[in-house]
């Protein structure tokens, strides 16, 4: 598991316009990165909505938003363009930033187990430090939370 205080997990991937982000590139910079299950579901829909339309707070806090998931770019590309959404989502198809992460996980519905990504949010320093981390996060009121956060970094 990773903790705060912890270097952030190194990753290089494609977002929704095939342009490649490294989290170097962003080294002097704060990230949020959030880790959600599936593109165009309604909890996904609900908290990437709320970043797009809280994205000039979240860049005011000095911040870029980054959204993972194991979807793949074309899904991603649809997602962006039925929601308006204006940030990177980058495609983890092979899901190695998720494990990297520790988000890829045993879930279970209805009594069936199967793996795929806890909703998680991380919040990464300047210097590429995990500042914060939200586990299991409940879209309601979560963006704010992450606001909240970056006003104290």
């Amino acid at each position: 598991m990773l903790k705060i205080g912890d270097k952030a997990p190194s990753f290089t991937a494609l977002d929704q316009n095939e342009t490649i982000h490294s989290l170097s590139d962003y080294l002097g910079k704060k990230i949020v990165i959030y880790f959600y299950p599936k593109d165009m579901t309604s909890g996904c829909t609900t908290e990437s909505c709320d970043f797009r339309d809280n994205l000039s707070r979240v860049k005011s806090g000095g911040a870029f938003v980054f959204g993972i998931s194991p979807d793949s770019v074309k899904s991603h590309k649809k997602f962006e363009e039925k929601e308006s959404l204006n940030f990177p989502l980058l495609s983890d198809q092979d899901k190695q930033i998720c494990k990297a992460y520790f988000v890829w996980k045993e879930k279970s519905l209805y009594g069936k187990k199967y793996f795929g990504v806890e909703r998680t949010t991380y919040i990464i320093d300047e210097n590429g430090i995990i500042s914060k981390i939200f586990n299991k996060v409940t879209v309601s009121g979560h963006v704010e939370d992450v606001l909240i956060n970056l006003t104290q970094m």
